[in-house]
């Protein structure tokens, strides 16, 4: 395959997902798959029906893949909240979407210091932190791959 061939082949859309115990942050690429912007903020509900809002999403977006926030420990290890973001990840595979894992410590944490710097008051900024964080998890990922 030539290097234009596998560039094309990645290009595409991409969700990006910050999963938390309250909320689910969602973030999209554009079509190129080299920009992630904030995009909705969902509540939890169950993992079935939240997976299945997702892959409505995703397939709305026309999506090639959703990119879900892994919560390592600093050292780098799978704590509680990894094992329930790696059963999502599952549930979202069953539902027929390509998903991949991606590193989000301190996402959460930099999508605040973010909206901090640009002056959004805080109770604005508990409505779209996790739509931020999930861009910034998302951006990473994008980032990674040029």
């Amino acid at each position: 395959m030539t290097p234009a061939a596998g560039a094309r082949r990645r290009q595409g859309r991409a969700l990006g997902i910050d999963l938390g115990s309250r909320r689910i942050g969602i973030a999209v690429s554009d079509a190129r798959g080299t920009t992630a912007t904030p995009y909705a903020v969902l509540a939890r509900s169950s993992d079935d029906r939240d997976a299945r809002a997702v892959a409505e999403l995703y397939r709305a977006e026309e999506a090639r893949e959703v990119v879900v926030g892994l919560p390592l420990r600093l050292d780098g290890t799978k704590g509680d909240a990894a094992l329930v973001v790696e059963g999502f990840a599952a549930r979202l595979k069953s539902e027929g979407l390509r998903v991949r894992l991606w590193d989000e410590r301190f996402s959460t944490v930099e999508a605040g210091r973010c909206l901090r710097a640009g002056g959004t008051k805080p109770r604005a900024r508990r409505a779209v932190v996790d739509k931020v964080a999930a861009a910034i998890i998302l951006q990473g990922y994008l980032d990674s791959r040029s």
